[in-house]
């Protein structure tokens, strides 16, 4: 099983790997919304590409820090949703509000 992580190693780019659960979602949501409140990049893109697994956790966290970066005046795009990301979306209506 791979580790979650969130991290910016680029300005304005926050970076989802690993699997994202019950046991690492709420871990992963308070480093992400300090990361988001410390960055100074008016555009967030959340980058998903590494994700290797999602529940719905995933999504709720995705939601949460577009939440996050909405409050602090930023721009938010998701980039790179896996697949079993997007279909749990389209159950919940959400592939619009997540779109990428």
């Amino acid at each position: 099983m791979s580790e979650a992580a969130v991290s910016m190693a680029e300005p304005g780019v926050l970076y989802l790997a690993g699997v994202l659960d019950y046991r690492s979602g709420p871990g992963l949501r308070k480093q992400g919304k300090a990361l988001i409140d410390a960055c100074r990049e008016t555009r967030l893109v959340l980058d998903c590409s590494a994700v290797v697994r999602s529940t719905s956790v995933g999504l709720s966290l995705l939601l949460a820090f577009i939440r996050d970066a909405q409050a602090t005046g930023k721009a938010c795009e998701v980039r790179g949703m896996p697949e079993d990301m997007r279909e749990i979306a389209e159950v919940y209506d959400l592939d619009e509000v997540l779109a990428s």
